[in-house]
């Protein structure tokens, strides 16, 4: 996974959070209502707070503290500025309300996965239903010669996964691993690390990271 630096119900919302920016949450689908937690779940595991996120977005602190509680939905511009900020596109959040309501917060179909693309070419697929418990689990697609990175880094929490296929060296606290189709790890991610893929063709490997740390 690259470093990325890096139950509620609706209620009205109050009269003075009404805009340009969105509308009030009550006559809202229940997929929209969703998004609340979803941007919360993205924004935490990122690492950063409200005030950082609004920085990021140019919206107020207390108009993405609404979003988040489901007391208002946003405007499609106010979205994009959360998607940018978040490092998604706007179809990580509409991903979720193509899924039956009764599967939404236990199952993710192969066609429903969330996903991020990386300058590097690695691209992440989120495997967890959403990113507000205490585990992630996810799935990384390496191009030949992708890495995290030249510099090792720190988190906090712990990580493990297994190679599916391909090749993958690690870094970690100064010692090096080359891991091939079956091999598996698993460290504190307080010890710096870092991983890249050697050889020639793509690798796949299943990450599991808690707390989340997208």
């Amino acid at each position: 996974m690259i470093d990325p630096r890096p139950p509620r119900t609706s209620r009205p919302r109050p009269a003075e959070a009404s805009g340009k920016h969105g509308s009030a949450a009550t006559e809202a689908p229940e997929a929209a209502r969703r998004l609340g937690r979803e941007i919360r779940g993205l924004r935490k595991a990122r690492g950063y707070t409200l005030a950082v996120l609004a920085t990021k977005t140019a919206l107020s602190v207390g108009y993405l503290s609404l979003l988040e509680r489901d007391l208002a939905t946003p405007s499609i511009n106010a979205l994009h500025a959360i998607s940018r900020a978040l490092g998604v596109t706007i179809s990580w959040f509409f991903a979720a309300s193509d899924v039956p309501a009764g599967e939404r917060d236990y199952v993710v179909r192969r066609n429903h996965r969330r996903r991020l693309d990386f300058s590097a070419g690695i691209v992440d697929e989120l495997l967890s239903p959403t990113l507000e418990g205490e585990l992630e689990l996810l799935t990384s697609r390496f191009p030949p010669g992708a890495s995290s990175g030249a510099a090792p880094y720190t988190h906090a929490g712990e990580e493990a996964g297994i190679v599916l296929r391909g090749k993958l060296e690690l870094w970690v606290d100064g010692k090096t691993f080359l891991l091939e189709a079956g091999d598996s790890f698993g460290f504190p991610s307080t010890l710096a690390h870092r991983y890249r893929n050697p050889d020639i063709h793509e690798a796949e490997v299943i990450w599991a990271i808690t707390p989340p740390s997208y």
